[in-house]
């Protein structure tokens, strides 16, 4: 298990899908449902959170 910071939210999520990756600490993974389920390199994980914080905005704006 590791704790896991998505966007300033930190969770638990399992590495038992990663574990043979080398995980540590600083390390960027793709979590679903709990489950770290890839590493990921820095510049990805910046596009990843990128769209994702796109996707959080567009959905503010539908809701207004």
């Amino acid at each position: 298990m590791a704790e896991v910071d998505i966007g300033g939210i930190r969770r638990e999520a399992s590495l038992a899908l990663v574990a043979d990756r080398g995980i540590a600490v600083g390390d960027y993974v793709l979590v679903h449902t709990g489950y770290a389920i890839t590493k990921v390199d820095e510049e990805e994980a910046m596009s990843i959170l990128d769209a994702w914080k796109q996707v959080m905005a567009a959905e503010k704006e539908i809701q207004l």
